[in-house]
């Protein structure tokens, strides 16, 4: 295909239902630059990525990339339904107001939601909190991991981190989100290979995070040698 059929590449900054998947920093900044190069926009899907999940505002700030468009939604809103798009000032004057419309447009219990959330961000220093107990969350799973006969990758940034076993049968991960689940502890999986996420609040406590590898270690240890 030649790059002037390309309008647009669209990417999430960190991969979200494929595993949590971190590129080198050095892929996004050179998919930067062949968009500039060849008048391509790159649109950032920061839906899961977004809002202090991983450290930052947004993942693209850890690999230095600023993209032409950015997606957002999920942690904007606390809970409550709110979804957004941002670009600069010449991109958008291209959509004249009323060209693009919704049914749920503007709501205003939605949009209070995501100022009370940004307020709070900002106030009880989340983005740096996500940071270290991120690492904190990571360590604890190389360690443990570490102890395991089979071969496994934890991955991540901030509170977006998974851990991923390979050479274990498949259904592994359910049967131990599962017993997680009956100890008290909510993880999620992936469609891809045999992984774990954890998503933890942006406002876990340390304590928090060593009760969860507690949990975690004693459910990997019922099913993965």
């Amino acid at each position: 295909m030649d790059p002037s059929d390309v309008a647009a590449i669209l990417i999430e900054p960190v991969l979200g239902e494929g595993g949590y998947v971190v590129p080198p920093k050095s892929y996004m900044q050179s998919l930067r630059k062949i968009c500039d190069e060849h008048g391509i926009l790159l649109i950032c899907d920061e839906v899961q990525s977004g809002f202090g999940r991983t450290g930052k505002w947004f993942a693209s700030e850890h690999f230095g990339v600023r993209p032409d468009i950015l997606a957002m939604a999920k942690g904007i809103g606390s809970g409550l339904p709110l979804s957004c798009i941002a670009a600069n000032r010449s991109l958008m004057a291209k959509q004249p107001p009323g060209t693009v419309g919704g049914t749920y447009n503007g709501n205003v219990v939605s949009c209070a939601s995501a100022c009370a959330t940004i307020d709070v961000i900002r106030e009880e220093n989340l983005l740096q909190n996500s940071l270290d107990r991120g690492e904190q969350l990571r360590e604890g799973l190389k360690k443990l991991g570490g102890n395991l006969k089979t071969k496994n990758d934890v991955r991540g940034l901030g509170l977006m981190t998974a851990i991923e076993f390979t050479g274990v049968p498949y259904g592994t991960v359910g049967k131990i989100t599962a017993s997680c689940l009956d100890k008290g502890l909510i993880l999620l999986t992936t469609s891809a290979y045999e992984t774990i996420r954890f998503i933890p609040p942006l406002n876990t406590s340390s304590e928090e995070i060593d009760e969860c590898l507690g949990i975690f270690s004693e459910a990997v240890k019922e099913f993965v040698e």
